[in-house]
């Protein structure tokens, strides 16, 4: 793939960078159910958000080169949790509950909401969101719900599109037009789409590269 066909204008030299970052050891070193249970920011965090089975946990598998860093729930919406997990000491990779789950009372909606925006609104170290679609269904009226709330936290937000493997390409390219379209009437979007696939590999480089280049761009924590 030559520079110029790399997405976001990303260089050789800026994947390298991320195949590095991504190859220092990375652990899971926190839990917490509550914002009032967060670890201290002390470095720059990349947050996964995403409905329930779109692929979180197993893309930060993917990403690490781990096979059981990250664990995905077999019922949907089960983990309620934000999972904190250390990579190399430069930057904390966070696992966000997943949303969209059909069976979850209202109350537990909500509640969810409430804890994801006050954890959006108030981290000071939180470089980017990574929102996760899955690129084999439509666009549902709670990806649409999240992006609003990143927008009200002010939180920048770059779309990751999933299990891209298993879409043919015009049908892909057609999910990325309709992506973009949505996005572009949010604020706080970052008007690039990564597309991936877990099971090929495919994109999981220019991930690390555009994650490798959030973090650099924000040595202290700030956000991007």
């Amino acid at each position: 793939m030559s520079e110029a066909e790399l997405p976001d204008r990303l260089t050789p030299e800026e994947i390298e960078a991320g195949r590095l970052l991504f190859a220092a050891p990375c652990t899971f070193f926190f839990g917490a159910q509550h914002v009032d249970q967060l670890p201290p920011p002390d470095r720059p965090e990349i947050a996964f958000a995403g409905r329930s089975n779109v692929g979180k946990s197993s893309l930060i598998n993917a990403l690490t080169g781990r096979t059981r860093l990250a664990r995905s729930s077999s019922e949907p919406g089960r983990t309620k949790q934000l999972n904190f997990f250390d990579l190399g000491g430069r930057v904390t990779l966070v696992d966000m509950p997943g949303y969209g789950f059909a069976k979850a009372a209202k109350a537990v909606k909500e509640d969810w909401q409430q804890t994801m925006f006050a954890y959006l609104r108030g981290r000071p170290t939180l470089a980017r969101v990574l929102l996760l679609l899955d690129a084999r269904i439509e666009l549902k009226a709670s990806d649409r719900e999240v992006m609003e709330l990143l927008d009200r936290a002010a939180v920048v937000f770059q779309v990751v599109l999933t299990k891209c493997d298993a879409v043919k390409p015009g049908a892909l390219a057609a999910k990325n037009r309709e992506i973009s379209a949505e996005i572009g009437k949010h604020p706080a979007a970052y008007p690039v789409i990564v597309e991936t696939s877990n099971e090929t590999g495919f994109g999981v480089d220019i991930l690390r590269a555009s994650i490798a280049r959030v973090i650099a761009e924000a040595p202290s924590g700030e956000s991007s």
